[in-house]
């Protein structure tokens, strides 16, 4: 078996503690970037306090409590696997995603414009007119699961076309369209509501469907307000509300094409950010 005689290269042992402590850092810096801006940072701030409760108790020799706060971290893992089960399927995604594993080529500039335009004319056009609207773009996870749930259309995407779908009192009006590329795959489409507590309660079902499917995949959602009219983008648990025609078209640029290099573009919007 190969191994390094450290003894020979004692240099060789402070590299090591080096590269171990930058990969340590690493892996923090990564997790704590794909929980900010989720409800996971109340999580972590409720498992922090049960640890500080642990050591208070332990120096103060609080026998009872020391045990009950040791069992919870005992069993803290599991819990923390079942609880945080969306931030740890988006970094696995994540991870699956990075340009070590995929190959995969960078759609066409004049599709992802044609996308863009679409999306923001058809979204200007119905919040002036208070209409409706869920649109979930899909990026590198797949929402085939989610276009079941609707009807099939399978047409290109044009801004009449997403209008006239959104119209009120027509059979697709309710649930989201799915967009892959320049085609909508499929109208009428189920997505799964989010959770999380901390949501204003001013928000309804489409902008807690759009947070939903934002918490589970990495596709972009524009949702149109009936009541308001506003316009509103989630994305990575997070949602971005108040959006003007500008900040919109920025944001679906930013996020449907494939930056050249690894860097993640962070947003700095004026809208109003929500989740």
């Amino acid at each position: 078996m190969l191994s390094l005689n450290y003894d020979v290269w004692p240099w060789l042992t402070y590299v090591r503690q080096i590269v171990d402590i930058l990969l340590v850092t690493y892996v923090v810096y990564k997790l704590i970037m794909i929980i900010r801006g989720t409800r996971a940072v109340q999580l972590v701030k409720g498992i922090a306090v049960i640890f500080i409760v642990w050591f208070v108790s332990n120096l103060l020799g609080l026998s009872t409590l020391e045990f009950i706060t040791k069992q919870t971290a005992t069993f803290g893992l599991l819990a923390i696997i079942i609880i945080f089960q969306p931030e740890l399927r988006r970094g696995l995604e994540q991870l699956g995603r990075s340009r070590w594993f995929t190959g995969r080529p960078t759609p066409k500039d004049e599709r992802i414009h044609s996308t863009v335009d679409a999306i923001v004319k058809a979204s200007m056009y119905m919040s002036k007119r208070r209409i409706g609207a869920l649109v979930s773009v899909e990026r590198e996870t797949g929402l085939n699961d989610y276009v079941e749930t609707g009807i099939p259309i399978h047409a290109v995407l044009t801004s009449e076309l997403l209008i006239n779908i959104f119209v009120p009192n027509t059979p697709l009006h309710d649930g989201a369209v799915v967009v892959k590329g320049d085609k909508i795959l499929a109208a009428g489409c189920y997505l799964p509501l989010s959770e999380d507590v901390t949501i204003s309660k001013e928000l309804g079902t489409r902008h807690r469907a759009a947070l939903g499917i934002s918490e589970m995949t990495d596709c972009l959602t524009v949702v149109v307000s009936e009541e308001t009219g506003s316009i509103s983008v989630s994305k990575n648990g997070t949602l971005y509300r108040e959006l003007t025609e500008k900040q919109l078209e920025e944001m679906l640029k930013q996020s449907l094409v494939r930056a050249t290099t690894a860097v993640d573009v962070r947003w700095q919007w004026g809208g109003k950010k929500d989740g």
